[in-house]
């Protein structure tokens, strides 16, 4: 479940080992670049956290994050 704090939508995502965690970054590197929007995110082994914030309008959540946050979510992982 995405959490809004800071200015920024929060998720993180655990996996059964380091090569699924990889393997849904992957995944969302390409929903990502469909939408021209980029995340930041950490990859600690089987741990994925991903930041949304649009930095074009001044590091805040914007609907474009919105919208990739329901893309990421559409890939059927769990937070």
């Amino acid at each position: 479940m995405w959490t809004e704090k800071d200015n920024k939508l929060i998720q993180e995502f655990k996996f059964s080992d380091f090569q699924e965690a990889f393997a849904f970054m992957t995944r969302v590197a390409f929903l990502a670049e469909a939408h021209s929007h980029h995340p930041n995110w950490s990859n600690v082994y089987n741990t994925v956290t991903i930041e949304l914030t649009t930095h074009d309008a001044g590091n805040v959540v914007t609907e474009k994050d919105r919208k990739l946050a329901a893309a990421i979510d559409s890939l059927g992982y769990a937070g």
